[in-house]
């Protein structure tokens, strides 16, 4: 009945910096930018595509910062599979940080980093 998780909606502050790092750092592809004609809080949106995984970036009105603690009850964040660890991380550009690991952890290793809204996105490459 239930197919697999479509899109995934990221708020973010810069719609450009968000896309460019997305694209440039993660290798998302561009799919599609839809500016909204009606006044409403969302101001225009992109899908970028990576596997047959969507994520769909918002560009809203004076969106708000999100919760100062980082166990709040919600989603917490978004994992992308790597093959491999060392050489993702060594392409890194300059100014992105890797905020926790890499730690092997048995079966995989993980490391996490920022995207430029400060979310945390999880690097994780499956041991075969």
């Amino acid at each position: 009945m239930y197919e697999r998780i479509d899109h995934v909606e990221i708020v973010v502050r810069d719609l450009e910096k968000s896309m460019d790092f997305y694209r440039t750092v993660l290798d998302f592809s561009f799919v599609e930018r839809v500016g909204m004609d009606e006044h409403g809080k969302i101001e225009e949106f992109a899908y970028l595509e990576l596997g047959d995984t969507l994520l769909e970036l918002l560009s809203v009105e004076d969106p708000a910062e999100g919760p100062e603690d980082d166990w709040w009850i919600g989603y917490r964040m978004m994992a992308v599979e790597v093959d491999d660890m060392d050489s993702v991380l060594d392409e890194l550009p300059e100014e992105v940080d890797v905020i926790w690991g890499p730690r092997d952890m048995g079966g995989f290793k993980r490391a996490e980093i920022e995207d430029p809204n400060g979310l945390p996105i999880e690097l994780r490459e499956w041991k075969e």
